[in-house]
């Protein structure tokens, strides 16, 4: 038997999320403050200006609340995980508590992620519910709009993410639930994440990483681009981490990889339940 930490990604966020953290942890909430150049607990907590959906502020917010669980989760005494993992932001989370990098550069990566990926636009994303992730690939591959659409996430057995242009991601809906998708849900995004058309934003995000000196992960941390535990070499934890941006992220592999390495309780640490309930239905599948 062992035990994951899961920190969920974008989506996951929700007003008043942090509640608890902020004035136990007044030193980073502090530099979040001035890293960011706003107050991180007025936007968890109050979100006034209504911003807490917008990518530039939802990564940083979520990487400062899954870093501080993860802080009170181990300032509590809790178990000492043998893998972490994290869904898209997540990761960020993870390789902190891996210490990968301390609790700042994390952010600064973070906020100029968020910055980046939130200047992309010209497409979509939709969730598939109810088909396999093969059958998904053999519809796309055979209509013309199937060739302009990129699986983003791949997340359980019966739920797939579709990113590209909005005109093809329509297109390709009918033949999705002719072969048998419970549902084809278009998702409130700015631009389709994880796709070949974030190229420009994957290029800008590698050079801000070019600074960046990164530790070995202290606990295996998953990878999001290859569903296995991220290298312990620098430059290649680099290339890794730029990539992830463009690419699918392979969830299902991801928790599968771990179930076979005896994986058995999962914690999430961060905002929801949606990773916990993903697990879920991986391991009984």
């Amino acid at each position: 038997m062992a035990l994951a930490y899961l920190f969920p990604g974008q989506g996951s966020q929700v007003k008043g999320m942090g509640a608890d953290l902020f004035d136990r942890f007044p030193d980073w909430t502090s530099t979040a403050d001035t890293t960011l150049g706003y107050s991180i607990r007025q936007l968890c907590l109050e979100d006034p200006r209504g911003e807490l959906g917008q990518t530039a502020f939802t990564q940083p917010a979520l990487y400062v609340v899954g870093a501080m669980t993860h802080r009170a989760r181990v300032e509590d005494g809790g178990p000492a995980p043998a893998f972490l993992a994290g869904h898209s932001l997540g990761e960020y989370c993870a390789l902190f508590a891996a210490g990968v990098f301390d609790f700042e550069t994390g952010l600064r990566l973070v906020k100029r992620r968020g910055e980046l990926m939130s200047q992309m636009s010209g497409g979509g994303m939709a969730a598939v519910i109810g088909l396999a992730p093969a059958r998904i690939r053999e519809i796309l591959e055979s209509s013309d709009a199937g060739g302009r659409v990129d699986v983003a996430n791949f997340n359980a057995p019966d739920q797939t993410v579709l990113a590209g242009p909005t005109s093809d991601l329509t297109a390709v809906r009918p033949a999705l639930e002719s072969a048998g998708a419970r549902a084809v849900i278009p998702l409130r995004v700015s631009a389709p994440f994880h796709s070949r058309y974030m190229a420009e934003a994957m290029s800008a995000f590698g050079a801000a990483l070019d600074g960046v000196t990164f530790a070995p992960p202290a606990v295996p941390v998953m990878a999001n681009v290859t569903a296995r535990p991220y290298p312990s070499d620098p430059t290649a934890m680099r290339d890794t981490l730029a990539r992830q941006i463009g690419s699918s992220v392979q969830w299902l592999d991801s928790m599968r990889y771990l179930i076979d390495q005896g994986v058995t309780e999962i914690e999430e640490l961060g905002p929801g339940t949606v990773l916990k309930k993903l697990f879920a239905r991986i391991q009984k599948d």
